[in-house]
């Protein structure tokens, strides 16, 4: 059944979202591979470009992936198959797969990934961390956010409700555990550099992915809490995130273009 969606539609309905604006300057945002005068069959969401994710789209009959980190990222020097830096691309280009990225304009905008972050743990009136000038509706956009809990929560309660939320087993701890935490920013993905900006902001504890070791001294002689939640869990929650907005925009467009949540991806790391 002819959808009447096609992927140039589609980047528009994504720069409607995400606007390719809010990106930073060394990122690599919006279509990576594909025609934008083909038909939209169907939409796969992911966090990452994977091999796997691409089988499962074609599986399942989509011929887009939508994930948050680009496919390409570098300049590339060769598309070659036999080298797992190149052979999605080439993949995708053999296979007729789009892939396209919302990456750190989708970092960035009201209800974005660490949004979706913040809400998973139940924080309400959240600011960003980082502001930067209101997107193009004049909602508040920038790097991570600041929120209140519901009520404030003893640290060994809050971290229980941080693996339980994010399905995490561990949670490396940085610097000095508050007794109790009322107000607390994240950010998703690899936000370390932000830790300082956390406790200017007021919060009692800090949540992201990859803190640096040397961020992790510094909450040491900061007297400041990090914790690291890693960068996949702490950006998942965009997956059905970006689904459920796709799929109400998408409404707009007549006859219903399928959206799917990818079920081929976990953390690349394992716990032993």
């Amino acid at each position: 059944m002819a959808t009447g969606v096609h992927l140039k539609d589609l980047l528009v309905l994504l720069d409607g979202i995400a606007s390719h604006d809010l990106a930073e300057d060394w990122d690599n945002v919006g279509l990576m591979v594909g025609d934008p005068a083909v038909e939209v069959t169907g939409i796969m969401v992911a966090l990452d470009p994977t091999e796997e994710v691409m089988a499962e789209a074609s599986r399942s009959g989509c011929n887009t992936v939508v994930t948050h980190h680009p496919l390409i990222f570098k300049p590339l020097k060769a598309l070659r198959l036999d080298e797992p830096g190149t052979r999605i691309l080439c993949q995708a280009v053999l296979t007729g797969m789009a892939v396209i990225s919302c990456h750190t304009n989708l970092d960035k905008i009201n209800g974005g990934v660490s949004d979706m972050l913040a809400n998973g743990l139940g924080l309400g009136a959240t600011r960003p961390l980082v502001p930067e000038i209101p997107d193009r509706e004049g909602a508040p956009c920038g790097f991570g956010r600041v929120g209140d809990l519901p009520a404030p929560l003893d640290f060994p309660d809050f971290v229980e409700l941080v693996k339980t939320r994010l399905g995490v087993p561990v949670l490396p701890v940085a610097g000095q555990p508050p007794e109790q935490i009322a107000t607390v920013a994240v950010c998703g993905g690899s936000g370390s550099e932000l830790g300082p900006l956390a406790q200017e902001a007021g919060a009692q504890v800090y949540l992201t992915g990859e803190i640096k070791h040397s961020m992790a001294r510094w909450a040491e002689n900061a007297g400041f809490c990090l914790i690291d939640a890693g960068h996949f869990a702490t950006e998942n929650q965009m997956v059905e995130g970006l689904a459920r907005i796709l799929r109400q925009r998408l409404a707009d467009y007549g006859p219903s273009v399928k959206v799917l949540t990818t079920g081929q991806q976990r953390s690349p790391f394992m716990i032993y």
